[in-house]
Parts: structure tokens; sequence; C-alpha cells
């Protein structure tokens, strides 16, 4: 009995694959028409019902769509849009925010060289007025305003890479780490290295300093890394 429950769960698992695989291989656009579910169960030799829950996980994982009165239809699917949906998730203790913490590190960190080579000089310049904009709202001691301009900026730098994937990661992940921008909020000394970091990153990517814009921003990520990393040892202690 355990084995046949075993192999009625993996069916469709091992369907949803092979239905995975072929649109790979073959090559199916965005938008072509893959075959019905009825069809899909007649060629496959399994039941509607494996046919649908196998459906089912590929429409999760936006590679089908169904249409009625058409089939099922071969989407793109969007990692971001993923992403975005499975990270809550994911995110169980603080160890997990730290693992999040270190991938933001690797994304920016590798983003530096890109934003340097591809970004116009228009975007140089917007880049220097939000170091400039966060500057005012650090002096004015506008705390709500902080983590907007921060995530403003470094959601910019991102899109001067020229990668839409690059740029929307930011997005997803950097809400996962607003809570850090509180440590500094009521610290002169660490609002002022924040000034001088974000305007001297700035100032090294408008000057085409891949060099010195990779050591601004190892500084700039050294904070919250250093912050994820207190707190997951706070609760592991």
């Amino acid at each position: 009995m355990a084995t046949d429950i075993h192999n009625q769960s993996t069916q469709p698992d091992d369907l949803a694959e092979r239905l995975r695989a072929r649109i790979q291989s073959e090559r199916l656009a965005d938008g072509a028409f893959f075959m019905t579910e009825a069809d899909l169960a007649e060629e496959y030799d399994v039941s509607r019902t494996v046919a649908r829950e196998a459906v089912g996980r590929l429409v999760a994982l936006g590679l089908l769509e169904g249409r009625k009165r058409i089939g099922l239809i071969v989407r793109r699917p969007d990692p971001l849009r993923l992403l975005k949906l499975g990270l809550p998730s994911l995110v169980d203790s603080q160890q997990d925010v730290s693992e999040l913490a270190m991938l933001r590190y690797v994304i920016e960190m590798g983003a530096i060289d890109l934003a340097t080579r591809n970004g116009t000089d228009e975007q140089c310049q917007q880049l220097c007025e939000l170091a400039d904009e966060f500057e005012a709202v650090i002096r004015k001691k506008e705390t709500t305003r902080i983590s907007e301009l921060d995530i403003a900026f470094h959601s910019h730098l991102l899109q001067m890479t020229g990668s839409k994937l690059i740029a929307g990661m930011q997005r997803v992940l950097v809400s996962f780490f607003e809570s850090a921008y509180h440590d500094y909020q009521s610290d002169e000394i660490s609002g002022e290295r924040m000034i001088w970091e974000h305007q001297e990153l700035a100032a090294a990517i408008r000057d085409r300093d891949s060099n010195r814009a990779r050591t601004m921003m190892q500084m700039q990520s050294q904070d919250w890394l250093i912050s994820t990393e207190t707190k997951e040892k706070h609760e592991q202690g």
C-alpha cells in the first residue's frame, strides 16, 4: 500500500519533468500551442487526474497556461515572479535572512563592473543626485525616507547594469533588509559614514573607476552583513 501511495504521488512530478524537458528540447516559443489536457493524458498513458496535477505544477512555474476552449499554451516563466512568490515561505529564521543578505552581497558586488561599464552619463548623474538626496534626509533626520532613498540608490545602480534580471533581483530582495536601516537612524557617526559611502560610490561609478567602486560597495555592504550576522548569533545564542 505504501508503495502504491508513493507511486501515485511521484507520477505527476515525473510527468511534469518530462513535459518540461519536452518544451525545452522542442524550443517552443512563448504563446505556442502545446496540446490539450486530454491529449496529454492519452499520449502519455496517464489518468486525467495525473495529467491535471502535472500541468498544475508547470502552470505554477509559469511554463504553461490553460486556455478555455483552446488548451495548454507555452509561456516563458518569470524567475523574479517565482522568487517573489516563494521567498516569504523560505524565510523562517534569522539564518535564512543572513543567507539572503549574502545573496544580495554577491549580486551587488558582481554588478559593479557592469554598472561602471554600461551606465550612461545621465544615469551616473542621477546616481550622484540620489546620493545627495540621501545626505539631505540623514541631516534633516527624516528617518522614514532613509531606507526609501537607499533602496532607490541601489535599485538605480543595478538598473545601470543593463540587465532587467539583476535590477529585478534587487527589488525582490531588498524588502527583507529594510529593518537594518533603523540601526543607523539615531547614530550620527554612522549617518556621516553612510553619506560618505554613498557619495564616494556614486563618484567612483561616474568616474568609471571600477576598482574604487568595488571597494566602496564592499565597505557599504559590510554594514548590513554584520547587522544580519549579529542578529543571527543573537537568535542562536
